[in-house]
C-alpha cells in the first residue's frame, strides 16, 4: 500500500519514498532514484545488485530476529520492492 506523503513527512505509514517523496526531496536538491526491481539497463542491474547484497547483509547481521521475521518492517518491504 503506498500512501501519499512527501519526504519530510514524519507521518507516512507506507515506509516507502514513492513519486512525490522523491519530487519532493529533488526540490530540496537531493538525487533519488526509484527502485529497479525489473532493471532496464546494465546500471539498474547493476544498482539492484549492490542494494540487494547491502540489505540482505543488513538484515542478517543489525536486524533483530522479531524484525527480520516481520514481513511489514522496513528492510523487508525494501527487499520486496526491489524484488531481492
Amino acid at each position: 500500500e503506498i500512501v501519499d506523503c512527501d519526504w519530510s513527512s514524519d507521518v507516512c505509514s507506507s515506509d516507502l519514498l514513492n513519486a512525490k517523496g522523491r519530487a519532493s526531496a529533488k526540490a530540496q536538491g537531493m538525487n533519488l532514484k526509484p527502485p529497479a526491481p525489473k532493471p532496464k539497463t546494465k546500471e539498474d542491474a547493476g544498482r539492484r545488485k549492490s542494494f540487494c547484497a547491502r540489505m540482505s547483509g543488513m538484515k542478517k547481521k543489525l536486524t533483530s530476529s522479531k524484525t527480520a521475521n516481520d514481513p511489514n518492517s522496513r528492510i523487508n518491504k525494501s527487499l520486496r520492492a526491489w524484488n531481492c
